[in-house]
């Protein structure tokens, strides 16, 4: 399967939890949720990755975490926010530098249309 496609499988998945609980609930609400959805599609992908920080020649294990990465080739970023600030992109920008990986989806749950809620990074 290529990254577009499963960028898009991903994002259908998204919409699918959100046309069915709407905004206004707890990032971890969505997170299982979408977990289901990506399971019936047949996604594989781990929740909660440790992701470490790399400082020079050291590796140091802070507790950073991407929400969902699936394949192994796509991070996501899950926010429930009235606004996607800068900090944010920086944030998912940084788990892919952190985890070498050249795609990323920052999906914001808060929004009334969830595809103006969905922003796509590559590197």
């Amino acid at each position: 399967m290529e990254l577009n496609e499963i960028t898009q499988r991903i994002i259908g998945c998204a919409i699918e939890v959100h046309r069915n609980l709407g905004p206004g609930l707890l990032e971890s609400a969505y997170e299982e949720c979408l977990a289901y959805e990506l399971i019936k599609m047949g996604l594989n992908f781990k929740r909660q990755q440790p992701t470490p920080v790399v400082y020079k020649e050291i590796k140091l294990e802070c507790g950073y975490r991407i929400d969902i990465l699936v394949e192994n080739l796509v991070v996501i970023e899950l926010k429930v926010v009235d606004i996607i600030n800068p900090v944010h992109e920086a944030q998912i920008l940084t788990y892919m530098k952190f985890a070498n990986k050249s795609i990323g989806l920052l999906i914001n749950f808060n929004v009334t249309v969830l595809k103006n809620g969905i922003k796509r990074y590559r590197m």
